[in-house]
């Protein structure tokens, strides 16, 4: 099994629970050249995040080109109690996928 690309948390406080992710992936816009190469960088970057509570869709993200190296996610939920599980995953523009899932602390 291999590492995911993702570290995700979720905390809960009061009615309101935390989500902060941290998502690795290069974020290639396709127009930086290569500085040895002078050859221009193919674009990768993510197109799509999802998010689940439960199972059942919470954030829905559609991304393009401007989002930055490594992005960070953090967002608001309500209704999230100790051990739910949040469940993220991305989608990028060459077919790459990734997902991963945490419970609620």
């Amino acid at each position: 099994m291999s590492k995911s690309s993702i570290k995700i948390r979720a905390k809960v406080k009061g009615n309101e629970c935390e989500v902060k992710a941290l998502i690795q992936h290069p974020m290639e816009t396709g127009l930086r050249k290569d500085k040895k190469t002078g050859q221009v960088i193919p674009a990768h970057f993510i197109q799509e995040v999802n998010c689940q509570h439960n199972g059942k869709d919470v954030v829905n993200a559609l991304w393009g080109t401007a989002i930055s190296t490594n992005p960070y996610v953090s967002f608001i939920i309500t209704g999230a109690k100790k051990g739910d599980t949040i469940t993220m995953s991305w989608v990028d523009n060459t077919g790459g996928k990734d997902s991963s899932e945490a419970k609620v602390s």
